[in-house]
């Protein structure tokens, strides 16, 4: 990535989550507000969704600004995988917030007890909404601008909520109509679905942190394109993975056996530029292979897994070596 674009990137990732930070704050003084005057569950559930969004952007504001820094001695790969990271804790805390959520409804259901001043917060709902789609439509502007996964999976939340707030209007309008268990029942659906939420964001970090391999769609258009590298026989070997906006692949190309050193270095050299001019952020390791070792070599990778697989390894003595 050039600077011009790295400085791009960094201007929309803060944008998009200073924006993020601020509208959480002002939604939750707004609906502490309104939660305490009409005392409904479904205004806490919203509430509740706010307090989460806003610890969400908090922890997204500063996983950005450390994923974004480049590579030092000590993180040689970058500072990508602080996105997965704080993902995961985003994923505890919501899903603890919905199981309290859950069991407040269930206490106010069996209760009975009614809404006070349901328009109060109706039009709150309503501010919540024109907010949020504000906010939305300027995080889909950046990472249509970024490509960043944190800025993403955070703009899918406050899409979420554009249904949550409908959501707490609609209850509040049947329980100012006497249907008393719309407002538990509605508080309640909204924990579930921050629960689903939360287990799906948390399932993602999971695999981020894991090292899952890049979509197929995309190794395919690795393959693809170091294919259609001049001088490229074939290729095998190929691993890929992301640590927040930096995908890495690593592959061997298949070379003819009589080149020179010079020119299997421009050809490799030429396959890791294309393949970095797929994405944003790329790093690729490309070894080069002549194909006379190709079968070999291959035959040697199936045989080390295979055994790896049906034969432990011998332990080893106090001097290192197996018994």
């Amino acid at each position: 990535m050039t600077q011009a674009k790295q400085r791009d990137y960094a201007f929309w990732v803060k944008l998009a989550t200073r924006a993020s930070v601020t509208v959480a704050l002002i939604l939750i003084a707004v609906k502490v507000t309104a939660w305490l005057v009409t005392d409904s569950a479904s205004m806490l559930a919203s509430l509740t969704d706010s307090m989460l969004d806003s610890l969400a952007s908090l922890f997204t504001f500063f996983a950005v600004r450390y994923a974004i820094q480049p590579a030092d001695n000590e993180h040689r790969f970058g500072h990508g995988k602080a996105e997965a990271m704080a993902a995961m804790v985003q994923s505890a805390l919501i899903t603890g917030s919905a199981l309290l959520l859950a069991v407040h409804s269930v206490q106010q259901w069996i209760q009975g007890t009614p809404v006070q001043q349901a328009e109060i917060g109706v039009y709150v709902s309503l501010f919540a909404i024109a907010l949020t789609l504000a906010l939305v439509v300027l995080q889909r502007v950046a990472v249509k601008k970024t490509g960043s996964q944190a800025i993403a999976a955070d703009a899918l939340h406050f899409s979420s909520d554009l249904l949550l707030n409908s959501a707490v209007i609609a209850a509040l309008i049947l329980s100012a109509y006497g249907w008393l268990w719309a407002d538990s029942v509605f508080a309640i659906l909204i924990a579930a679905f921050l629960a689903q939420g939360a287990i799906r964001i948390g399932w993602n970090a999971f695999q981020s942190l894991m090292d899952r391999e890049l979509p197929d769609a995309e190794k395919q258009h690795i393959v693809d394109t170091i294919k259609a590298v001049p001088g490229v026989r074939g290729l095998h070997g190929l691993k890929t993975r992301s640590a927040g906006p930096t995908r890495f692949v690593q592959c061997h190309i298949e070379l003819d056996d009589f080149l020179n050193l010079r020119q299997a270095h421009d050809i490799a050299d030429l396959a890791e530029k294309r393949v970095e001019a797929l994405f944003d952020q790329t790093e690729v390791i490309i070894h080069m292979d002549p194909l006379s070792v190709v079968p070999a070599e291959l035959h040697q990778q199936v045989t080390q897994a295979e055994t790896s697989l049906i034969e432990p390894q011998e332990p080893a003595d106090d001097s290192g070596q197996t018994q």
